[in-house]
């Protein structure tokens, strides 16, 4: 059959993408890193990324919805072609990159902003990150995006300090991955993962989707800016250490 029948994928698969639905909805966002690391406990990281494409799509035409009137347009501009530049580089060194090498530095990344963040929290006075040190980042996630649904983690060390609402914040990383997502299908294509397996997969996963994002989006509607960015800070230290132990591993 051109479906994945394994129980044991299911049994990660179904909570992974619950989890991607609540991160796409903005509440946890830290945690949508975790969904092809955990899918990959069956399956291979690039075939658990191929088999997120059209979960991925449908999350963020919900989001998009959802959070069409909090968006920070001006942000957004900028971080669009530097996230494509992260998308090229991506593709073209997929075949030569091992996951384990990409999971093992998104890992230590992750971690070391976070322990940045809290040893040494920004005063209300300090000044954003400079655009240059956005581009870098922004084109890390886009990278990191490509190769494993990585995406978040390099992208809120540059937006977490710009302080923005809980929504706004939302709204504009719902945009900003719809058209990274996008952009991704061409590869994926020219790769050879979106093979009717893996869609045919997807197709039983898909009805998950909005669950998640609409579970994430009531809570993000009546989240606390501090909590919001806790729960965030949790997602991103569960992220780095899933992924350094799967560069170790």
């Amino acid at each position: 059959m051109p479906l994945i029948t394994d129980p044991v994928f299911y049994l990660v698969a179904i909570p992974a993408v619950l989890l991607l639905g609540i991160s796409k909805s903005g509440f946890g966002a830290g945690f949508g890193s975790l969904a092809v690391p955990m899918m990959a406990l069956a399956v291979t990281v690039p075939q658990a990324a191929a088999i997120l494409m059209p979960v991925l799509l449908v999350m963020d035409l919900l989001g998009m919805a959802a959070f069409r009137n909090n968006v920070d347009r001006r942000l957004l501009k900028f971080l669009l072609p530097f996230g494509l530049l992260g998308i090229v580089i991506g593709a073209l060194l997929f075949k030569v990159l091992d996951a384990r090498i990409v999971a093992g530095i998104v890992g230590a990344f992750t971690l070391v902003f976070l322990a940045q963040r809290l040893l040494f929290p920004p005063r209300p006075d300090s000044v954003p990150p400079p655009r240059w040190v956005g581009a870098l980042l922004t084109a890390a996630s886009g990278f990191t995006s490509f190769v494993a649904h990585a995406g978040g983690p390099p992208i809120n060390a540059y937006v977490i300090p710009l302080r923005l609402s809980p929504l706004v914040f939302t709204g504009t990383m719902a945009f900003f991955f719809f058209f990274i997502n996008i952009a991704k299908w061409v590869p994926y294509a020219w790769l050879g993962l979106l093979d009717l397996r893996n869609m045919t997969t997807s197709l039983v996963l898909l009805p998950f989707a909005p669950i998640g994002v609409w579970v994430g989006v009531r809570i993000a509607h009546r989240i606390k800016p501090k909590l919001f960015y806790r729960l965030i800070y949790t997602g991103m230290l569960l992220t780095g250490i899933k992924l350094l132990w799967d560069a170790w591993g």
